[in-house]
């Protein structure tokens, strides 16, 4: 039997099992107890750091007792491996074409945060078959029961892929620098994001910079022009992460900073924005949760196909 025949034995067996638990997601709920939080952080420009970013911030929030998985999403520089000191040999496509399951994927990188490596395979979610589609709801379901934050790390800019992933997560980290072409760029994506699938709440975290008084004046600045532009959207400071020499070093050495080099000043930035974002996720109705955001994520590719 090949290999597609085998998933479709599979896919029926599964099938009514799976639509049972699908169900549960009428009206944007879901019945289980758990709420895992869904937050992709984004940029509107390449070169912001935004990996550095995720990668960072994963490893504190494990440090504060939640479990956290990172979804590479970025096809364009896959590289959250890289700034984990990991080499994966697997990855989601693997799962998509059924040939592996979630969890012969998922590698863990420091303090246990774990991964799910990308591909360009990621590209083919806009186009799955409604069998490949039950069996990933499947293989998600169990991330709900393991973890408590799912971070996306998505590509940078207005393509597609940076907008299906947005548009299907909870909350958006955007990172920004004081380059005018990063400030333009991360408008950009929040008014497509706004304009196209009526996203309104954005995080600005602001990369970089030399202090907390130029970060505050390019947030005012994009709020000033969301304002005028974009009524109704919310643009929330969540702090800035500090133009740091060791953080230069410590992508060299491809080891997180908050591992490395714990005493830095970006470090303890990344630490007080780990306790901002939890802050502030913490009382936000949860719309749905893991396996959730894999439904939302397949049916907006639908729409887009």
């Amino acid at each position: 039997m090949d290999q597609a025949a085998t998933l479709r034995t599979m896919i029926k067996g599964e099938s009514a099992r799976i639509r049972r638990i699908t169900d549960g997601y009428k009206g944007g709920s879901f019945s289980s107890g758990t709420r895992p939080k869904v937050i992709a952080v984004t940029s509107g420009k390449g070169g912001v750091g935004k990996t550095n970013v995720v990668g960072n911030l994963a490893i504190v929030c494990q440090r504060k007792g939640k479990r956290v998985v990172i979804f590479d999403a970025d096809l364009g520089l896959a590289n959250i491996d890289i700034i984990m000191g990991l080499n994966p040999k697997l990855n989601i496509e693997h799962v998509i074409k059924g040939e592996k399951d979630l969890s012969d994927i998922i590698v863990r990188g420091p303090e246990g945060v774990a991964i799910i490596p990308a591909s360009s395979g990621v590209e083919e979610l806009v186009h799955l078959t409604e069998g490949h589609k039950l069996n990933l709801l499947s293989e998600f379901d169990t991330l709900d029961k393991m973890f408590d934050m799912l971070l996306i790390d998505t590509g940078a800019g207005i393509s597609s892929n940076v907008v299906y992933f947005n548009a299907a997560a909870q909350e958006r980290i955007v990172v920004v620098t004081p380059e005018p072409t990063s400030i333009t760029d991360a408008y950009a994506l929040m008014k497509v994001m706004y304009y196209q699938h009526g996203v309104k709440n954005f995080f600005l975290l602001l990369n970089m910079v030399k202090d907390e008084k130029q970060a505050k004046s390019v947030f005012e600045s994009l709020t000033n022009v969301a304002a005028r532009f974009l009524a109704g959207v919310s643009i929330e400071y969540v702090g800035f992460i500090p133009w740091d020499s060791l953080l230069k070093k410590a992508v060299g050495k491809r080891e997180p900073i908050v591992c490395s080099h714990p005493e830095a000043s970006s470090s303890a930035h990344f630490r007080d924005l780990a306790d901002c974002i939890l802050k502030r996720t913490e009382d936000i109705v949860v719309d749905g949760n893991i396996k959730f955001f894999w439904k939302r994520l397949m049916s907006i590719g639908v729409e887009q196909s």
